[in-house]
């Protein structure tokens, strides 16, 4: 599984159609079914996606 942004709402499909119906239903992504190879992230998605982010790849400010 993997996601990669690329630009700032749309990121590649990598995760296998179970995962990406769970993020739909939570709202996190738009519907994942469509023909298109990624996936649009909601308002929500795109601020938890940088709350994690942030969490897991920074430093916290001194």
């Amino acid at each position: 599984m993997w996601l990669t942004l690329h630009d700032e709402r749309r990121a590649w499909k990598g995760f296998d159609w179970e995962c990406l119906g769970r993020l739909h239903e939570k709202g996190l992504i738009a519907d994942p079914v469509n023909k298109t190879k990624s996936v649009v992230l909601t308002d929500e998605g795109l601020r938890r996606a940088e709350e994690l982010f942030r969490a897991m790849f920074t430093r916290p400010r001194p």
